[in-house]
């Protein structure tokens, strides 16, 4: 099953117009952006937001900073109406994937979805394809690396038991689920660790703990050194490698 996609506009007719464009796809919808961020704040399947910018309550731009504040990766795009440049180029410098002009044109609409999403169907629907299965749920535990996200979860995004999840995931990932989800977790801190300012408390909020303690004692347990130790240590190095003046200033 392919991932999903949250329409956001108050308008109800315009968002099941455009559900009905992107026949190949599953959408969800959502009617303002309170309902939206409550939608994203669980472990979910979306892969693409399509985001109108006038909305009662919060705002589109708004919602988009909480979208990329909690999940940078996710794929978010603007709607605005033709005489909303300023707004469209606003949404961008948030670091919206693209905008799309009101009226909507169905060419236009499906050109962009498609450089964001894949279809459905495919091997993964297959019952009989596990490879295609865990490889699914690996796809969700890296999207939800921000969230608390249980075995129960997952094994719902796949039609699957929790228990027969957790047996066959281990026979084809050669590890087993809460090992897998931990080292999404700890690769993600190190790069945050490593390409940000955040501090140790930031990141460990960031990813969901409950304390900045635990966050400490798993990426001990899992790296052999602190979040302190990792970062001066790849810090460090980056700073070794650079040439330096043999006799001071340049001048």
């Amino acid at each position: 099953m392919a991932d999903k996609i949250l329409i956001v506009d108050d308008d109800d007719d315009l968002r099941s117009e455009l559900a009905s464009f992107l026949d190949g796809y599953e959408v969800v919808e959502a009617r303002n952006g309170e309902e939206a961020l409550k939608i994203l704040k669980r472990a979910n399947e979306i892969g693409l937001v399509i985001l109108d910018v006038l909305m009662p309550g919060i705002n589109g731009l708004d919602v988009l900073a909480e979208i990329k504040k909690d999940n940078p990766a996710l794929k978010t795009v603007i709607l605005t109406g033709h005489s909303s440049k300023d707004t469209a180029i606003e949404a961008l410098k948030s670091r919206a994937d693209d905008y799309i002009e009101k009226p909507i044109f169905v060419d236009k609409i499906k050109e962009i979805v498609e450089k964001f999403m894949e279809k459905g169907g495919g091997a993964d629907l297959n019952p009989l394809d596990l490879k295609a299965k865990i490889e699914k749920v690996k796809r969700f535990v890296e999207r939800n690396c921000y969230k608390k996200t249980t075995l129960q979860e997952a094994a719902k995004s796949i039609y699957l038991s929790p228990k027969y999840l957790s047996r066959i995931f281990k026979q084809e990932a050669g590890m087993g689920f809460s090992e897998y989800k931990l080292s999404i977790k700890i690769a993600k801190a190190r790069e945050l660790l490593v390409k940000t300012a955040l501090n140790v408390n930031q990141i460990s909020d960031r990813l969901g703990y409950e304390n900045a303690e635990s966050f400490i004692r798993q990426f001990k347990k899992f790296t052999k050194q602190t979040p302190t130790e990792y970062r001066k240590k790849t810090r460090g190095k980056k700073t070794r490698g650079k040439p330096r003046l043999k006799y001071g200033r340049k001048r």
